[in-house]
C-alpha cells in the first residue's frame, strides 16, 4: 500500500490573512461578551480590522478576512447555521459590497471614517432586509431602522477613527487601490 501526502504551503499572503482574521475573530468573540441594550446592536469592532486590511492590502484580502471572521466566529460562538449566522453573513456581504464601491471613490473625500460609516449602514441594511424576508415577515421590522441607523452612525464613526489611527503611518491613512 502506497501512501501519498499532500503538502500545502502557506504563502506570505495566506499567513497575513490568517493573522488579520485571527484578530477580527478575537474582537468578534470579545464583543459577544459585551451586554447589548437591544439584540443586534453591537459596536462591530472586527470591522476595524476589515478597514485596515482594505486600506493596506485591498478588497480581496478584506473579503477573505471578513468571510473567515463570520464563519469561524459563528463556530466559536456556537451559532453556525443559526439565524444569527445568516444575519451576520448578510450584513457582512452588504458591507463588503458597499466597500467594493467605496474603494474606487476619491480618497480625498472618502477615508476610513466615511467608508466605515457607509459599511455600517450597509451592514444594518443587509440585516434588516434578511430579517424582513426570512425572520419577521412584516414591514414593522423597518420601524427599528432609526435605532439601528443611529447605532451604525455612532459605531461607524468610532470604528473609522480607530482604523484611521492604525493607518496613520500608511501614506496618511489613504486607501490604496491595489490591482
Amino acid at each position: 500500500m502506497t501512501r501519498s501526502t499532500i503538502e500545502l504551503i502557506a504563502t506570505e499572503q495566506d499567513q497575513r490573512i490568517a493573522r488579520y482574521a485571527a484578530a477580527a475573530i478575537a474582537l468578534g468573540v470579545a464583543e459577544a461578551a459585551i451586554p447589548s441594550p437591544l439584540p443586534g446592536i453591537k459596536p462591530g469592532l472586527a470591522n476595524i480590522v476589515t478597514l485596515v486590511v482594505l486600506a493596506r492590502h485591498g478588497w480581496r484580502e478584506a473579503a477573505w478576512v471578513t468571510g473567515l471572521r463570520v464563519l469561524a466566529g459563528s463556530l466559536l460562538l456556537g451559532q453556525f447555521l443559526a439565524p444569527g449566522f445568516f444575519l451576520s453573513l448578510a450584513g457582512a456581504l452588504a458591507s463588503l459590497a458597499a466597500l467594493a464601491a467605496c474603494v474606487r471613490l476619491p480618497s480625498r473625500w472618502f477615508g476610513p471614517v466615511s467608508m466605515s460609516v457607509i459599511a455600517a449602514f450597509a451592514h444594518v441594511g443587509g440585516q434588516l432586509v434578511l430579517a424582513r424576508l426570512w425572520l419577521v415577515p412584516h414591514d414593522a421590522v423597518f420601524l427599528l431602522s432609526p435605532l439601528f441607523a443611529t447605532a451604525a452612525l455612532l459605531f461607524g464613526v468610532v470604528n473609522g477613527l480607530a482604523a484611521a489611527r492604525f493607518l496613520e503611518g500608511d501614506a496618511a491613512g489613504e486607501v490604496r487601490h491595489p490591482s
